[in-house]
């Protein structure tokens, strides 16, 4: 969906729908063409995400609640925004008037910024492979204020928009479509359009790296895997690198350890982690953090091929290490291996890794909590504090030395699963084996909010796009 976004000092009378956005605590202070029997027939208090539809004398009007003004946070613009696009079905052009409603938490360009983030995403359908669809007819909003911070407002809310609504177009693409070999080449899109530089290995070059997690997982597959790099580069460096790892398992059948048919049914999605962190490269430009982010996208899929990987089989992952396979199911971790072998030896000050890796973190923490670890508190804090400001929201959860024993082989460095409890903390220490010590690592598991059974907050049925938006506001922030 494609909205022109304007700003304007003015009330422009021709926008069809004039929005008011309205703490609870200000209805008093709504102007007097606002008839007060009709919002207390309707019941409109100005309740957080609350929307009413009424009239002046120029054209109609919808009040937008956002809860107190005292508790205002960057959430309720975010979400208030959502939710109206997704009811604003039959307009043109809207205006929307903040009213001058702010406290010490959230002024004008903050509130900008997330009601149009909220705004883009409501408005997000996954169209690409109907063929009819009906285009949404709205094409203009108007923001009434004025100022260079209002501007850059815009801008990074349509940047930050365009990066998850891309993730979530790829993780909503399906498996037979989006292969390794698509994906990389939309990231090469990307790439160009974005001004980032790109580095793709095919097989024989992953071959040849020695990264026998992505080799080993690919072996039942008839596509063939990528290893996809890209990098910002700020024009200001302050000397800093962060290094994103994203899990991209195209399709994930469970190898020879298959899936159940239910358990298969959404495993498109596997590729969510490789999906935010293509979303959150696409922003950067337009956001120019100042330091320089690497990002590392491992893809395969994950199939039941002739000569899959067995139950059994040891794989040399790129760092040297061997692993005992005791279930191909357990593959994402092999692949991010890989990729974390790499980005440690890239000498990071920061890595951190996105992977939709565990049913256990969903036992866990369901469907709207994705889980955190690792080995550096500021760095957990720094994502913890980020997912505040965002509402992605991450549970902290340890990575207990007494349970690496789990981990250990007969015949292997390391094997690939641990007991039945606590896989997503085992799941954890495998990872942490291949990241330098001297590195502050952090693991994000999405496997529960990466993809959404149904709508909640601003995301949409299907894929999500979870972690783009935390992602760039850890990297602004470190």
């Amino acid at each position: 969906m494609t909205i022109e976004i304007k700003l304007v000092t003015k009330k422009p009378a021709r926008s069809q729908l004039h929005v008011l956005i309205v703490p609870s605590d200000q209805i008093d202070e709504l102007p007097e063409s606002i008839d007060r029997d009709f919002l207390k027939s309707r019941d409109f208090k100005g309740e957080s995400g609350q929307i009413l539809f009424t009239h002046s004398a120029e054209r109609p009007v919808a009040l937008l609640g956002v809860g107190s003004l005292e508790n205002l946070a960057h959430a309720n613009y975010r979400q208030a925004g959502a939710k109206l696009l997704r009811e604003v079905k039959n307009f043109h052009s809207m205006s929307v008037d903040f009213c001058g409603y702010f406290n010490e938490n959230v002024d004008q360009p903050n509130a900008t910024q997330a009601f149009l983030e909220g705004a883009f995403l409501g408005a997000y359908e996954f169209t690409q492979l109907k063929s009819k669809t009906k285009k949404p007819p709205l094409k203009t909003i108007a923001i009434i204020g004025s100022g260079q911070k209002i501007k850059q407002a815009i801008n990074r809310a349509e940047s930050i928009a365009f990066g998850v609504n891309l993730a979530r177009d790829m993780v909503n693409l399906p498996g037979g479509d989006l292969t390794p070999v698509a994906f990389a080449r939309k990231a090469s899109s990307i790439a160009k359009e974005k001004k980032l530089t790109i580095k793709i290995l095919d097989g024989a070059a992953i071959k040849k790296a020695k990264m026998g997690g992505i080799l080993g997982v690919n072996r039942g597959s008839t596509q063939q895997p990528r290893f996809v790099q890209l990098t910002y580069k700020p024009a200001k460096p302050s000397g800093k690198h962060i290094v994103l790892v994203g899990k991209g398992v195209t399709f994930d059948a469970g190898g020879l350890s298959i899936k159940t048919a239910q358990g298969m049914s959404t495993m498109k999605c596997d590729m969510g982690g490789a999906a935010a962190v293509l979303g959150a490269m696409s922003t950067l430009n337009a956001i120019s953090p100042s330091v320089k982010v690497t990002g590392l996208m491992p893809l395969t899929d994950n199939m039941l091929g002739g000569d899959a990987t067995r139950p059994g089989d040891v794989l040399r992952i790129k760092n040297g290490k061997t692993v005992e396979v005791l279930n191909t199911d357990a593959e994402g971790r092999l692949i991010l291996a890989d990729a974390l072998s790499v980005a440690s030896s890239m000498k990071a000050d920061a890595i951190i890794d996105l992977a939709t890796l565990t049913g256990a973190c969903m036992v866990a923490l369901g469907s709207q909590y994705a889980g955190l670890m690792g080995t550096d508190s500021e760095l957990i804090q720094a994502i913890e504090n980020s997912s505040k400001a965002t509402g992605e929201e991450v549970w902290h959860l340890p990575l207990p030395k007494e349970y690496r024993s789990q981990l250990d082989s007969d015949v292997a460095d390391v094997k690939n699963i641990g007991s039945n409890w606590g896989g997503a903390l085992t799941a954890g220490l495998f990872l942490k084996e291949f990241v330098s010590e001297e590195i502050p690592w952090a693991h994000i598991d999405i496997a529960g909010p990466a993809f959404a059974d149904s709508p909640w907050g601003e995301h949409p049925k299907g894929g999500t796009g979870f972690g783009v938006r935390l992602i760039v506001n850890v990297i602004e922030n470190l």
